[in-house]
């Protein structure tokens, strides 16, 4: 179990009165810029985040650094340290949680084409990106009636939680969203869109996609869901739900405290109370989402997994 949990450094206050009750500090964090000997660049992170046993994933390109990285304060406070130096990415970039337990299993460092897949070169946030909005400024934003609020997102994410007015693509993958733009959206009809997405990365490329296909004004919102439920007080918030995360905590709400959401072995998909509720839902097997097409092979290995962790359980 991690140590008691010590105060933190470098993360601003509203973070800190969040992440010092947990035993554990999770942080989210990306930046764009070039980066370049990705090998030796990988074998170095995975050995600082080893030596200071943190758990979570970190993607590298040769366009930058995506991550989310789970450990007690104090490492994640030297990670924080470490990637201001590696990446001149600053502490208040970042964004902070608390989890009672660990989210991730292990620590992976990967190299990818892209820290967020989009298979789009005109989307290059290194030349230009939407107009930022801080989260304190965002509710005037998505209040105006002339303002398209577009969630980037996918899905599966939208389903937990959502802001007030936004459009759902109706997307399963990022890459498919310039599909959605083509086939939905005009320039000259949307003059003004505010998109958001989890932590803004998504954002970062999407908006640099949009103004090259000349749409004229979008705003994107600035550290995304998790700053704005950080820093946004829950009764003046225009969020709906909970937020989608991509860790063992599933979904997050206002403070980025966990909320009652679990996730379905079968198919990933996040399940709240009243699927768990379903006739349809079967504990480390199936879900209403995908017991109508799950097989009998499938069905029978994901049985005997759930036999032996309920076992291993004691």
């Amino acid at each position: 179990m991690p140590s008691a949990p010590c105060a933190l450094r470098i993360v601003s206050a509203a973070a800190a009165r969040y992440v010092t009750a947990m035993p554990l500090t999770v942080a989210a964090f990306y930046r764009f810029l070039p980066l370049h000997d990705l090998p030796r660049l990988r074998d170095d992170l995975l050995a600082f985040c080893r030596e200071r046993s943190l758990r979570g994933t970190i993607l590298i390109a040769p366009e930058g650094v995506n991550g989310t990285v789970a450990g007690t304060p104090a490492e994640v406070d030297a990670l924080a340290g470490e990637l201001d130096r590696r990446f001149a990415l600053p502490p208040g970039e970042i964004k902070f949680s608390g989890a009672s337990g660990w989210p991730f299993a292990r620590m992976k460092v990967r190299i990818r084409p892209e820290i967020i897949t989009m298979r789009a070169a005109e989307a290059d946030p290194s030349a230009r990106v939407g107009t930022y909005v801080a989260p304190a400024d965002w509710n005037a934003v998505i209040d105006d009636p002339d303002v398209l609020v577009l969630d980037t997102r996918n899905v599966y994410e939208t389903k937990v939680g959502s802001f007030a007015r936004a459009v759902d693509p109706g997307i399963d993958s990022f890459t498919a969203f310039k599909d959605y733009v083509a086939g939905h959206l005009d320039p000259a009809r949307h003059r003004k869109v505010a998109m958001f997405c989890t932590g803004g990365i998504r954002c970062e490329k999407a908006s640099a996609f949009m103004l090259a296909a000349g749409f004229e004004t979008v705003y994107h919102l600035k550290g995304g869901i998790l700053k704005y439920l950080e820093e946004v007080p829950a009764e003046e918030s225009r969020w709906q739900g909970d937020c989608y995360v991509f860790d063992g905590r599933v979904a997050v709400g206002h403070g980025l405290a966990a909320t009652g959401w679990s996730a379905c072995y079968g198919c990933g998909a996040p399940l709240s109370e009243a699927d768990r509720a379903s006739p349809l839902y079967e504990e480390g097997v199936a879900c209403p989402h995908c017991a109508a097409t799950l097989t009998e092979d499938k069905a029978a290995a994901l049985r005997e997994r759930q036999r032996q962790i309920v076992s291993a359980r004691g």
